[in-house]
Parts: C-alpha cells; sequence; structure tokens
C-alpha cells in the first residue's frame, strides 16, 4: 500500500507517463499532488478543502492524484527543471513526498525551509516527528497492538516487551502477527523484536552501516526471540497473508490480539470491521516502528504563499483532531495541541517514542533471515 513508502522512489521515465493533463498555474487555485492511498485524497476532498476554503475566501484547492511516489517524483523533477528556466512549475504543494527524493532539490532551493517560513502552528509539531526543514510532517501512523476486551481486561493488557511475550506464552494461540514481506504490521513486530534484542535502541541500524557480518551479528538474537514465540502463536506457528487477514482474525475473535497499524485499526473500528470493544494500546519500554507523511512546498510555484497558509491550516487543531477522527491516523503536531476528549479518548496510544527501521539492505536482510531462520518452511512467495 502506497501509504507504507515511507522511503519513496523516484521514477521519472514511469511517473512523466502519469502527469494529469489539466490546466494549472491559476493564481489562487493551490496546485495539490499526493502519492497516498484514496482514503487520504477523499479526506482531503471531503475534510481539508471545503474548511480551508470556507476559512480562505478566493482561494481554492485542486486536488490531484499524482498516482504514487514515482509520479509525484516525476512533476518534483519538472518543477526543478523550471526553477532553473523560470518557468511556472505547475504545482504548489505535495502530499506523502519525501523533498530528498528530488534529486539536488534541496540544495538549489527547491522546496520551502519550513523553519524559516513563520508558520504560526510550526512550533506545535511532534518532536519525534521531524526529519529535515524541507519536509513538514502532518500526520503519522504507527503500529500498535490491537486486542479483544471481552477476552483481555483493559487493566491486564501487556505494555512492555517481556509482559507481552510473556502473556503470548501464558495465552497460546491467541496471538498472530503476518509474514514481515507482507505488510507493515507484522513487518514492524519483527522489527520491534530486533530492537529488543540490539538493547532497544533503534540508533544501531541506519541506512548505510548493513554488512554481512553485522547483519548476522544483529539479527541471529531477534530470530531467536521470534523462534522462541513460534509454538506459542495461533494454530502453533501460524502467520497472516498481510495486515487485512490479521485484522479479521481479530475481529472473528479467531485471535485475542494481533500487532496492527494505527490508522487501519482506528478505521477499521469506526467502519464496523473491528467491534467496538477492540482495545487499542502501544508499548511503553519502546514503541513499535512507524513513521510520519510529509507536506512539501515549492519555492517557486505561483501559489507559494497560499500553499504556506494551506500547510499552517494542516497544523490546526481543528484538522489534527479530525486526522484522528476521520482518517484514523495519528497526529503531527504534539498531543497537548488535541482535544483533551481526544487525549483522553487514546491515552493507551499516545506513543512516548516512534522508532524508525531503515529500508535498503536492512530489509532485504530482515525478510531473507525471517524466512530461513523463524519460518523456513513457509514458501516467501506464497
Amino acid at each position: 500500500m502506497k501509504r507504507r513508502d515511507f522511503m519513496l522512489a523516484a521514477g521519472t521515465a514511469a511517473g512523466a507517463l502519469m502527469l494529469p493533463r489539466m490546466s494549472f498555474g491559476a493564481e489562487g487555485t493551490i496546485d495539490w499532488y499526493t502519492s497516498s492511498d484514496q482514503n487520504v485524497l477523499d479526506f482531503w476532498t471531503n475534510v481539508v478543502k471545503p474548511k480551508f476554503e470556507a476559512a480562505n475566501p478566493g482561494l481554492t484547492l485542486n486536488l490531484v492524484d499524482g498516482g504514487d511516489g514515482a509520479g509525484v517524483a516525476a512533476i518534483g523533477d519538472r518543477a526543478l527543471a523550471a526553477l532553473a528556466s523560470g518557468a511556472d512549475p505547475q504545482a504548489d504543494i505535495f502530499e506523502g513526498f519525501d523533498t530528498r527524493v528530488t534529486v539536488d532539490g534541496i540544495a538549489k532551493g527547491l522546496y520551502v525551509d519550513f523553519e524559516k517560513a513563520g508558520l504560526s502552528n510550526y512550533s506545535k509539531i511532534n518532536p519525534l516527528a521531524f526529519d529535515t526543514p524541507t519536509n513538514l510532517p502532518y500526520r503519522g501512523s504507527q503500529v500498535l497492538l490491537a486486542y479483544d476486551t471481552t477476552k483481555l481486561d483493559p487493566a491486564n493488557v501487556p505494555k512492555t516487551w517481556p509482559d507481552l511475550v510473556a502473556w503470548i506464552k501464558a495465552n497460546p494461540g491467541q496471538f498472530i502477527y503476518n509474514r514481515p514481506n507482507k505488510g507493515g504490521s507484522g513487518g514492524n513486530f519483527v522489527r520491534r523484536a530486533i530492537f529488543e534484542a540490539n538493547g532497544k535502541d533503534p540508533s544501531k541500524f541506519t541506512v548505510d552501516n548493513y554488512t554481512q557480518e553485522t547483519g548476522d551479528a544483529m539479527l541471529n538474537p531477534a530470530w531467536d526471540i521470534l523462534k522462541d514465540l513460534a509454538p506459542s502463536l495461533f494454530d502453533g506457528g501460524a502467520y497472516t497473508s498481510g495486515n487485512t487477514q490479521s485484522l479479521q482474525l481479530l475481529g472473528q475473535s479467531a485471535v485475542t490480539m494481533i500487532p496492527t497499524w494505527s490508522d487501519q485499526a482506528l478505521s477499521a473500528i469506526s467502519q464496523g470491521v473491528l467491534p467496538e470493544t477492540t482495545g487499542l494500546v502501544q508499548l511503553s519500554d519502546l514503541g513499535l516502528p512507524g513513521g510520519f507523511t510529509k507536506i512539501a512546498v515549492l519555492s517557486n510555484g505561483v501559489n507559494k504563499e497560499a500553499a504556506l497558509k494551506l500547510s499552517d491550516f494542516v497544523l490546526s487543531e481543528e484538522i489534527q483532531s479530525a486526522v484522528l477522527t476521520e482518517l484514523g491516523g495519528f497526529p503531527g503536531v504534539s498531543w497537548d495541541y488535541v482535544s483533551a476528549d481526544l487525549r483522553e479518548k487514546f491515552k493507551d496510544i499516545i506513543p512516548s517514542s516512534i522508532p524508525f527501521f531503515p529500508g535498503g539492505d536492512w530489509e532485504k536482510a530482515v525478510n531473507d533471515g525471517w524466512y530461513r531462520a523463524v519460518a523456513p518452511n513457509v514458501d516467501p512467495n506464497s
């Protein structure tokens, strides 16, 4: 799913074929592109757009599905060429995009530095969400634990990794996760085990520090943890084929607890896919991994100032609360800036940490190693 692609890859040739044949660049019309899923486009269409336009007479949002990360990256490349020539980039703002994807884009000043943009709500952003000043985090998602409160009293739900392991072993058959290459909820459960095996220190893993020797030393202890858990899982060691199948098993009361994406779980509860008796909790010793979705504003866009006004608007309490209630995501701002009733409602999933695990060679090593060491009888392609 596109919303899981926190490391967006540029595919200029493919993306160029997806550029919409529309007229852009009109003053007062903010040309907005997204690489996210339909539910995010619906959120902007039904929630953000009408509220923003009502609050800002004379400004209009032109919401365009960029297709995917490669499609928006192609528009970014076009904008960089326009910057050099002084032409209209025919775009103002990107959603679900990492500005580092555009080669030399940051260095050449293509994207607005939000630290210098003077947004009134910038100081409200969750400190856990920052990475580079040209990326504005406005919503997040994190893997957490969903459980059946009719079978597990919330007062007894495990809230640390050791307690979770103890609960799984004491309740055989009541926990399941999906294979790590089939969805981020199971994949990040596996990564949380890796962090546990390495002193709960995510900083030990970076995009460029993987070697075969390092990988074996840091991953093998995690495989021991997960192999030890396997006999206590659903059906004596079964794994689901994706995020959705895990949610279905929980909804059918086949299991008591699963790891799940926060946005998928909240949406499933609101839509009745999961019952209202579903509880959600985050580990307090070190949360399960996740990340934030960002906004980028083009410095050469015809409506740059209007795009910055929009960027500030989505950080307001009204929209950040809607991220929770309407989209099922996490707010991009600190939880202190979310309404008190929502803070109380979601108190068990407010993260004190959002650890990030790198992709690249580490990702391949995790997937290959899990199948080899933890589930050797499971076909990775099945």
